[in-house]
């Protein structure tokens, strides 16, 4: 999957960049049609925030954001967030697949 990872208005170190790609690992499992990965990291005035865009098969673009004192912490609230969409798409895919239930048929017929 490819990944690309970019700032606004700051630097992003080797450390933070690397977790970010550990974290696009991780969601990608929970998303077997992950095309490719966007993070982007921003600074306004005191927040910090972190965006991640995951574009999967189908033209689904999913979209977790974060805010927090750091970049990590605004990681990692993206991530969470993200993860909790992915894992209501899977259950919502599992639950559509699934065949419909039996009708009970009538005594009269």
């Amino acid at each position: 999957m490819r990944t690309t990872i970019s700032a606004r208005h700051c630097e992003v170190s080797d450390v933070l960049r690397e977790r970010a790609l550990a974290v696009i690992e991780r969601l990608a499992q929970l998303s077997p049609h992950a095309l490719d990965a966007t993070v982007v990291f921003d600074v306004g005035g005191p927040v910090h925030r972190a965006e991640i865009r995951l574009h999967a098969r189908g033209r689904k673009l999913l979209v977790g954001a974060g805010e927090g004192t750091d970049h990590r912490s605004a990681l990692d609230q993206a991530e969470a967030r993200l993860r909790g969409q992915l894992v209501k798409a899977d259950h919502a895919r599992r639950q559509a697949r699934r065949s419909p239930p039996a009708r009970p048929t009538s005594p009269g017929t």
